[in-house]
């Protein structure tokens, strides 16, 4: 698929959620039925010990109609690089083309828990991606064949995913990685990062839920932090939770206005699609948060 198609499908802006592995079916079903009612072009969910990518895109997919479903990421160490590719055959064919294929090569400990070893991951994506443009595939081929974007922080990562897929899929970034993102990419590859937000105008309040919910646990991963080293942060913005410049720079928060501006902020520099995460505090799915920042993000 051309990067003008994809972008074209999955529309300006999507919703990035990682609660939907932990309820019910049911539960999942609705809240994306919702979500494409509301007018999103796409969604996006993380594999977790919650999540199985394929399954969930497949329920998913089952639940909606129009909207594009997206991986975000499937991890290369979970199912060998032939099953990935029949999988995403497979979705693309019997969904009209509404799945879209995020890969990455996830975190060290993720990685170490399932039992392989984290070394060289850019090597590791490259193979893998190798493996799966070789793989047999034998069913009903989709037309045209299922994008791939990569979960991409530093440079020779987006540059991968500028030279063997549709784009990419920064994580836990903000407009400042953006720019730098469409730099390298250049004017070609489609780029949707993922952005936090929390509708909550008190500063305090804000800032102990983005702690709570979201920067407490990606602080604890190196891939993440060693990308915000290279935007100018340090040990000192990485301690309990994250400093207020920290957490300010990765989460949007504040009122729907305050949202807008931080969207559009990715939008100019240079992101063709940006993902809203909904930071709940009471670990729900935000849906009501995505209710409010429909009219002004669509």
């Amino acid at each position: 698929m051309q990067h003008t198609s994809l972008a074209a499908r999955i529309g300006r802006v999507g919703v990035w959620h990682r609660g939907l592995g932990g309820v019910t079916g049911a539960v999942a079903r609705q809240a994306a039925g919702e979500i494409e009612q509301l007018g999103y072009g796409a969604l996006w969910f993380g594999e977790t010990a919650a999540t199985e990518a394929v399954s969930q895109a497949a329920l998913l997919l089952g639940a909606t109609e129009r909207i594009t479903v997206a991986t975000g990421i499937a991890n290369i160490w979970v199912r060998d690089a032939s099953a990935m590719n029949a999988a995403a055959q497979t979705l693309a064919e019997a969904y009209d083309g509404r799945f879209l294929l995020g890969l990455g090569a996830s975190h060290a400990p993720l990685v170490g828990a399932r039992g392989h070893t984290y070394a060289k991951p850019l090597a590791a994506v490259r193979e893998y991606l190798d493996a799966m443009d070789a793989a047999p595939y034998a069913g009903p081929v989709a037309e045209p064949p299922p994008a791939r974007v990569l979960a991409a922080l530093g440079p020779k990562m987006l540059e991968l995913a500028r030279d063997r897929t549709a784009g990419a899929h920064p994580y836990f970034v903000t407009p400042e990685h953006t720019a730098r993102a469409r730099e390298i990419l250049g004017t070609g590859p489609l780029l949707a990062p993922e952005q936090a937000v929390l509708l909550e105008t008190d500063p305090a309040k804000a800032r102990a839920v983005a702690r709570e919910h979201h920067t407490g646990l990606y602080l604890q991963l190196p891939n993440y932090t060693g990308n915000l080293r290279r935007l100018g942060f340090g040990d000192e913005d990485f301690a309990d939770g994250g400093s207020d410049r920290l957490v300010d720079a990765i989460v949007a928060w504040g009122d729907v206005d305050a949202i807008r501006r931080r969207v559009a902020e990715h939008h100019d520099a240079g992101a063709d699609h940006v993902a809203v995460q909904p930071i709940a505090p009471d670990r729900g799915l935000g849906i009501e948060q995505l209710r409010e920042l429909a009219p002004v993000l669509l």
